[in-house]
């Protein structure tokens, strides 16, 4: 497990536009007529210009919703929402969508614009180097002027005074990263390591699963700290699921990016991070920065949900180019959560070409993984807590999480081995924990069994 400080995500803020000459209005963009997408998109655009941002959103909703993946609805809605000022809404819609390969430049062009326009320097030139790698040399200039308003920003008065030497105020609240090894529930059975971790030798990969973003997340009170909800549990549990799978393979060494905010208060205060935006190039170098051995892939990504309908965008980096080099896109409801995430998880393994390993603990991807991602989201936060790291406010209901293990205990190996330091870490943070569940039957289980007492 490691430590650092200083990783921002930070919501963008509303501010002026920088004054650059090669910084122009976003542009609008014609719509498609395919589908009933061209009849919403004009919809909406009328009540834009009735000053009805509202019912623009929910019909932008409903057509990203169908048609979320196609570069002529992203341009139209990020030109048409720029048109009429509202540049925090394409930030909003439109970064948790954007793919440079897929999307082409244009949209990208409009959602640089509109971090310039509320000066978030680190997400600009995230998207600004994405533009570059397309090597489109009718764009270099533009994108040269963008680059110098991103210089502007970063050397303006408002920024050197309130971080005068690169970092954040004494007395300023701290994001940091804890990373993440091995499968999180193995913590706490080091003494079957040998029984349960697959050994790790020869040319080997290193890859990140950093949190996920949660784009237009809105906490009830944003200046209370709550214990964690269902997205906020999900944006940690499914980087560690990917984790944990990815250490059961020979060629793989894995990690999970999870942050935490320590208040002015002091570590006693800790508490979870909400990343309102995706990771920036400077957040990756920062990562790769801080790992030992350095990384050669992270996975980043965001989570949103509308209506009751989920959405996961994955992207894949490759650390040496800082370059995208694959996207994945899923959605789901409550009841078809389980195909959905199967099938993401399934397209992941296939494209970074993994490969169970040969060892006597046979690691078996579940076949209803939202259940088994709240065990996962439930053992970190014990852990987080039993090392003080999280402060015990912050834990869902730890009744219902110790529940909930129980009756998946008997479905595998990992299950029990989950639950049993689950409940082990409860008890010694002082939690009633219930009588003991059923176990699946193998020795390395009973072996746990016997070393958690």
């Amino acid at each position: 497990m490691g430590f650092f400080d200083r990783f921002s995500a930070k919501k963008p803020e509303p501010g002026p536009t920088p004054s650059n000459g090669a910084h122009e209005p976003v542009a609008g963009a014609a719509t498609s007529s395919a589908g009933g997408v061209k009849p919403k998109l004009a919809a909406a655009r009328e009540k834009l210009a009735a000053h009805d941002l509202p019912g623009a959103m929910a019909l932008y909703e409903e057509v990203l919703a169908g048609a979320g993946d196609r570069a002529d609805v992203l341009v139209a809605i990020s030109g048409d929402l720029g048109s009429h000022g509202h540049v925090a809404e394409i930030i909003e819609l439109i970064a948790p969508r954007y793919d440079a390969d897929r999307h082409g430049p244009a949209t990208g062009l409009n959602l640089l614009q509109a971090y310039l326009a509320v000066r978030n320097a680190d997400a600009a030139q995230h998207v600004l180097d994405i533009l570059f790698t397309l090597n489109r040399p009718e764009l270099e200039d533009r994108l040269h002027g963008f680059s110098n308003a991103i210089a502007e920003i970063l050397m303006s008065p408002d920024q050197v005074a309130a971080h005068p030497s690169g970092g954040a105020p004494s007395d300023a609240a701290k994001i940091g990263l804890i990373t993440i090894s091995k499968p999180i529930w193995f913590y706490g059975l080091d003494a079957l390591a040998g029984q349960i971790l697959p050994p790790k030798e020869g040319r080997l990969r290193r890859i990140a699963f950093a949190q996920l973003a949660l784009p237009g997340y809105k906490p009830a009170d944003p200046n209370v700290p709550t214990p964690e909800d269902e997205l906020g549990r999900l944006s940690r549990a499914l980087p560690l699921w990917f984790a944990e799978t990815f250490y059961f393979c020979p060629s793989y060494i894995p990690v999970a990016a999870i942050g935490i905010k320590t208040p002015p208060g002091g570590p006693a205060e800790n508490h979870h991070v909400v990343f309102a935006g995706e990771w920036t190039t400077e957040n990756l170098r920062q990562l790769v920065e801080t790992n030992e051995g350095g990384l050669d892939y992270i996975v980043t990504g965001a989570l949103r949900v509308n209506a009751g309908d989920y959405e996961l965008l994955l992207r894949i980096w490759e650390v040496k180019t800082f370059r995208e080099r694959k996207t994945f896109n899923v959605r789901w409801t409550p009841a078809t959560a389980d195909a959905a995430l199967t099938r993401i998880h399934a397209e992941l393994r296939g494209y970074m070409e993994w490969s169970p390993a040969s060892a006597a603990f046979a690691y078996i991807i579940p076949v209803q993984p939202r259940p088994w991602l709240e065990t996962l989201g439930a053992s970190l936060g014990l852990f987080l807590a039993e090392k003080s790291i999280l402060a015990r406010d912050q834990l869902a209901p730890v009744a219902e999480d110790l529940s909930a293990a129980a009756l998946r205990a008997p479905q595998g190996e990992a299950a029990s081995l989950a639950y049993l330091t689950l409940r082990t870490r409860a008890a010694k943070l002082g939690f009633a924990v219930p009588e003991e569940a059923t176990l699946a039957r193998s020795p390395v289980v009973l072996q746990a069994q016997k070393s958690v007492v």
